[in-house]
């Protein structure tokens, strides 16, 4: 019974400290974070995938629109939500809503990233145990809550969606 006892705290043991060495650490994740917005932003844009009143956008095939108003689709992908806010009147080059990011002092991360057409960023703040990430470019902002384990990834795909917006009408 006691060689059990030992093996099974063997066990967990190694699978905790396993687990533990797969999850980054919120330095290594801001790294990765950073590292993605900013590869992200510099990559082809990926062609819209689905139009909406006012403009297309690319959706990941796991992102569905749960509402539409008038500048803000409400997204979900597994039991996750994001907040697709777009302003069609700012341009791409933009920085309105990098310097309202800026303003609130309360993040881990803020970087901001330009080419000759475009303005783009990316914002972490942790608040509680779960971090908001927000992602912008020009009029767009992209919000959701993640963790350090999806941040990386969920900052590809918002950064994705966030450049790859191209407005069909600006009345």
């Amino acid at each position: 019974m006691k060689k059990i006892v030992g093996l099974l705290f063997a066990l967990s043991s190694v699978s905790l400290l396993f687990l533990s060495a797969c999850a980054p650490t919120e330095e290594e994740a801001l790294n990765l974070v950073e590292e993605a917005a900013k590869a992200t932003f510099e990559a082809d844009t990926i062609e819209p995938n689905q139009e909406v009143e006012g403009f297309s956008v690319y959706l990941p095939d796991d992102f569905e629109i749960v509402e539409e108003t008038e500048s803000n689709l409400l997204l979900e992908s597994g039991d996750q939500m994001f907040i697709l806010f777009y302003n069609a009147l700012e341009a791409s080059t933009s920085q309105l809503n990098y310097q309202t990011a800026e303003a609130n002092d309360n993040y881990s991360l803020l970087q901001s990233f330009e080419d000759n057409e475009r303005f783009g960023y990316v914002k972490v703040a942790e608040t509680e145990e779960i971090y908001e990430l927000q992602v912008g470019v020009g009029g767009v902002k992209i919000t959701t809550q993640t963790t350090l384990e999806t941040m990386e990834d969920d900052t590809i795909a918002m950064m994705q969606m966030a450049t790859s917006i191209a407005y069909t009408d600006q009345n």
